[in-house]
């Protein structure tokens, strides 16, 4: 009898049998980070990952890079079990500025950093149906892998200590700051299915200057990504006809978009003299981006005379992202002979996105109409003033105890530019019309904040904090945030831990301001619909009930286990709950199309032509509950280490309260819902119930193996009120095994071969009535995307 062994079985067995093999040939290695100084989540200078009183993970290069993405955001969904980061597709902007959840929260409910200080989010705002529909939050894949020193990510609210955003975590991404050293690396690698060949050439190096005193180390990469498409035929029965191609006919693009990058960073310091130095960090990145719209048949509109002409076997739109991310820090830190340290640092950040759709047409300019169209831009810009200020105190413990505070002022610009007139003009481009003149938008705010905490070991067992911050923004008002944390040592094996944080997050400018009509595909109803994005201000918005936009505020809780049972041995169990009120979501899209009363509503208010409508609100409250469990495991043998490290995520969001539908909607008719049941799937079970990673890496003297096993769990989607519920759908849960081996032929060179998804898994399929007709046959919120397996090779020079 054949038995078929699951990823699990060969992963363990690949990982348990290999070390017999090589054992004779190899150096001794030790990957462990729990002597790693760090400097998230806490003031004290000399605080590592054991002794935090929060949890927090430290991802190594060698974690980033362990696997052939060429992405931040992928490598770390890879090595954390609580971040998801799915591959959307046919989501407009979304699909090339992909969004990334932590512990299952929105992706603008956790802050990024970068050497500590605030990073800027993008101008983006996904509106689509994706996980994170209506978060507007940093994009990760600015960052260039090859100048990261390590990760930090501290899974545990705030607000406290950060301000605005940290309610879920906080990832703080360092940089590389040797002053010599470097390394250049080529990457090449596609898909088994033929496709999405990618291509980076990345590299960096350090230089002192100064006699020493100081230093700059500078990285870059460019990268080149071909398009995915995984796309079923059709199997309609209206071929030929509105966005439907013949039948049997692959006619859409559905996978990843075709990206060309470059990124580049620099991160300097120049020491004055003992007590006094500067630093300076910059981040610059251009990609161009090409996504996929909905496919138009040659009689797309009732314009089959038109496109017989220019279009005669219908066509597919394309999306067009040029991003360009530029980002400054510089600052001076010090500290005095009586014991203070300070730090002051300005910090810019700025994305810019503009819009084209090409390979379409506006059908109302007949033949002379261009098949490429500027449809207008979106830009944040944020400006930080910041001083930090700290001290040891000593305050008669068995320690000094270390006070810190500081201030801060920022400010935000987020704008919204309109198009040639040719991409909105009566109808506009096909696939993304442009931006309106009514659409254009030049919002900014300033906010101010003050914080302080204190920290302090009280006794050699027991250590705790408590942190405060008062911030006060000019759009919505001030919000109070505070933390109080302990950790207690049993003995060197066993410790306890526990905080209690509120917090807040701040309405995004994106979200108060971003007004657009698109083109939106209602699989409940099999429908495209001219969906309207209105602001919660807005005329329109307010006739459908909707309210001024006011900060998300939270309250959570952390109980944590940190046992260390045996030598090389470090395990952490961390369960948690965030309870966060009036969180912002974007409003299901109201089907208005049908609707008299609301035909006529609009009308008076100008607008003609929507067929449905959302809007931003502060409608529901959510809970979160969760555990987090990681452990790792070194195992010395003849002339070579084993690292085994395996974690778990249990995650579980539950809608406590939904604002009862305003009078407004009541009265336009039924079935009008500003928190519809597809929008509540997506909070509560749009993303995998738990996730587990096994990784195991050998490291040799000239080899190092490294084999990956993740399991993602269940995910589940509804349909809209006005769908079928019998076509809600679970998908199940996945194993996806990564494998790789690395050949170093001489001290400087190493060669790497290896895949992602070494059994080619993908997920479950979409069940037909949700999946445009076979044609989108996987669903976009699939954790591990659905490419299939990936192959790469990579050649290394460190100096």
């Amino acid at each position: 009898m054949i038995r078929t062994r699951s990823p699990l079985t060969i992963a363990i067995a690949l990982a348990l049998v290999a070390p017999a093999t090589f054992a004779q040939e190899s150096a001794p290695s030790d990957a462990r980070t729990l002597d790693t100084l760090i400097v998230t989540g806490t003031r004290v200078s000399d605080r590592t990952v054991a002794e935090s009183q929060s949890p927090i993970d430290i991802i190594t290069p060698e974690a980033l890079q362990a696997t052939g993405t060429t992405e931040l955001a992928t490598a770390l969904a890879r090595a954390l079990p609580s971040l998801n980061f799915p591959r959307p597709a046919v989501t407009d902007g979304t699909s090339g500025v992909r969004p990334a959840q932590l512990r299952g929260l929105s992706p603008d409910q956790v802050l990024i950093l970068v050497n500590g200080k605030r990073r800027h989010i993008s101008a983006l705002v996904n509106v689509n149906g994706t996980i994170g529909r209506g978060s507007s939050a940093v994009d990760l894949n600015a960052i260039p892998v090859s100048a990261i020193e390590r990760v930090e990510v501290l899974r545990d609210g705030a607000s406290a200590q950060y301000g605005s955003d940290a309610i879920a975590g906080v990832v703080n991404v360092v940089l590389k700051g040797a002053g010599k050293g470097g390394s250049l690396v080529a990457d090449v690698g596609g898909y088994s299915a033929g496709d999405g060949r990618q291509y980076q050439l990345s590299g960096d190096t350090g230089v002192s200057f100064g006699e020493g005193r100081g230093f700059v180390h500078v990285a870059g990469q460019l990268t080149t990504q071909d398009e995915t498409n995984r796309a079923g035929p059709y199997q309609g029965t209206a071929p030929n006809t509105g966005n439907n191609p013949d039948i049997g006919e692959v006619a859409y693009v559905y996978g990843d978009p075709k990206v060309d990058a470059g990124a580049v960073s620099a991160n300097a310091g120049f020491a004055f003299s003992d007590s006094v130095s500067a630093y300076a960090t910059a981040i610059a990145s251009n990609r161009d981006i090409t996504s996929f719209a909905f496919y138009r048949s040659p009689n797309h509109s009732n314009q089959g005379a038109l496109l017989a002409q220019v279009y005669p076997d219908g066509y597919v739109p394309e999306i067009n992202q040029l991003s360009q991310d530029r980002s400054l820090v510089a600052g001076v830190k010090g500290d005095t002979e009586s014991g203070w340290k300070w730090d002051v640092s300005y910090n810019y950040g700025y994305n810019h996105l503009k819009f084209y759709t090409q390979n379409s047409i506006n059908y109302s300019l007949g033949t002379s109409s261009p098949h490429r169209f500027y449809d207008g831009a979106l830009e944040y810009t944020q400006n930080v003033l910041n001083a930090d200020i700290s001290k040891p105190l000593e305050i008669g413990l068995a320690y000094p105890a270390t006070l810190s505070f500081g201030a801060e002022y920022r400010r935000e610009k987020w704008n919204q530019s309109p198009g040639a007139p040719d991409s909105y003009t009566s109808g506009g481009a096909q696939g993304f019309g442009g931006f309106t003149p009514a659409n254009a938008v030049h919002s900014d705010r300033d906010s101010y904040a003050a914080y302080a905490g204190l920290e302090a070991d009280l006794t050699e067992k027991f250590s705790a904090g408590i942190a405060g911050r008062y911030e006060d923004y000019s759009d919505f008002g001030s919000e109070v945030s505070g933390k109080l944390s302990a950790r207690y040592a049993f003995s060197d094996a066993v410790a306890l831990r526990a905080t209690v944080a509120s917090g807040f997050r701040a309405p995004a400018l994106a979200q108060q301001y971003y007004q657009v009509v698109t083109s939106q595909y209602n699989a409940s109803l099999d429908r495209f619909f001219e969906s309207g994005t209105f602001p919660a201000t807005s005329a329109v918005a307010q006739a459908l009930g909707a309210d001024p936009l006011t900060a998300e505020t939270s309250l959570s809780y952390g109980l944590g286990l940190v046992l260390q049972p045996v030598d090389r041995l470090y395990v952490t169990i961390d369960a948690y709950q965030i309870d966060v009120d009036d969180r912002i979501v974007l409003s299901s899209n109201l089907i208005l199309g049908s609707n008299a009363a609301a035909q006529a509503l609009l009308a008076s208010l100008g607008v003609n032509g929507v067929t449905s409508a959302r809007y931003f609100t502060n409608a529901a409250d959510t809970r979160t509950r969760g555990v987090d469990v990681i452990a790792q495991y070194t195992i010395p043998l003849a002339n070579s280490s084993l690292n085994l490290t395996a974690g778990y995520n249990y995650n579980k969001t539950d809608i406590q309260r939904i604002a009862p539908n305003p009078s407004e909607l009541t009265a336009l008719g039924a079935n009008l819902w500003r928190i519809g049941r597809d929008e509540q799937g997506r909070i509560e079970e749009g993303y995998p119930r738990d996730k587990a990673t096994l990784t195991a890496a050998w490291n040799l003297a000239r080899w190092d193996f490294t084999f990956g096993a993740t399991r993602y769990g269940e995910f589940t989607t509804r349909v809209s009120e006005t769908g079928n519920p019998a076509n809600d759908q679970t998908y199940g849960a996945t194993w996806i095994l990564d494998a790789s081996a690395s050949y170093r032929p001489g001290e400087n060179w190493k060669l790497t071969l290896g895949a992602d998804n070494l059994l080619d898994e993908y997920p479950d399929r979409t069940l037909f009535p949700n999946s445009n007709s076979g044609q989108f046959p996987y669903s976009s919120q699939s954790p591990g995307g659905f490419n299939g397996a990936y192959v790469y090779g990579r050649i290394a020079y460190a100096w």
